[in-house]
């Protein structure tokens, strides 16, 4: 959003239809606002082509709508780790936001159309690790690709997700997001050639201590292909799909 919308101000510049001075009044806010408690980097969408995405966890719901209205007057907005007092807070600023309680996650703006292919798939070893493997959707969707879900197939029941094996195998990139031992992204990564992104999960009983455990297993893993990101980390999980499905131009 951010560099079709550099690009339109240079054109009016470059074809007379607006002043210098009011281009550069429009940058005022480039390369960061500054709103005391944060400084947003407007310039992000640029370098990377997504924007700064808010990270609400412990920060307040006043300065969380605060952030989110900024972005917010640029294009669309993803903010992650987000409860309901947030959301409230943002609602009331930006009435067109919404809330996705299971992705635990507030969005501004439509995702983008996303092609049919390629496209990617996020896996869930068990229920209890939907809420990361939701983030991870999201995250992708928003950043214009298309997210295939399969969910509960662990490796307690193996058959579960043999059933998806055509699915996966014609994936561009795939999510697993799994805790107790994790034992199912080196699975899955070695039924597909498409890289598979693992996401240890703090789901699990006491010698799993909060997701080591799963973490230690995936950065294990045997299978080719198979990279790692930190706990409960369904966001970055997310990103690094859409990157590998949408790469910026």
């Amino acid at each position: 959003m951010e560099r079709e919308r550099l690009r339109e101000l240079l054109e009016q510049v470059a074809r007379g239809a607006r002043t210098v001075d009011d281009a550069l009044n429009a940058l005022r806010d480039l390369p960061y606002q500054n709103l005391d408690f944060a400084r947003i980097d407007h310039h992000r969408a640029l370098r990377k082509g997504f924007p700064e995405v808010v990270f609400c966890q412990n920060k307040t719901p006043e300065q969380v709508a605060a952030l989110v209205a900024s972005l917010a007057a640029r294009g669309r907005v993803l903010a992650t780790r987000a409860t309901e007092a947030h959301y409230a807070a943002v609602q009331a600023q930006v009435p067109s936001a919404s809330y996705h309680a299971q992705a635990r996650a507030i969005t501004v703006g439509e995702p983008p159309p996303a092609p049919e292919t390629p496209y990617g798939v996020v896996l869930a070893a068990g229920t209890a690790d939907i809420p990361v493997a939701e983030e991870a959707v999201l995250t992708a969707r928003m950043m214009g690709v298309r997210v295939e879900t399969r969910y509960d197939v662990g490796v307690a029941g193996i058959h579960r997700l043999l059933e998806h094996l055509p699915l996966l195998q014609q994936a561009r990139g795939i999510v697993v997001v799994a805790g107790m031992e994790g034992a199912l992204p080196s699975v899955v990564g070695g039924l597909v050639a498409c890289p598979v992104i693992a996401v240890p999960t703090s789901v699990g009983y006491g010698a799993h201590f909060g997701g080591l455990a799963p973490l230690l297993t995936m950065l294990n893993a045997c299978a080719p292909g198979v990279v790692v990101v930190n706990i409960d980390n369904g966001f970055g999980a997310g990103y690094c799909l859409g990157l590998i499905l949408n790469p910026p131009s």
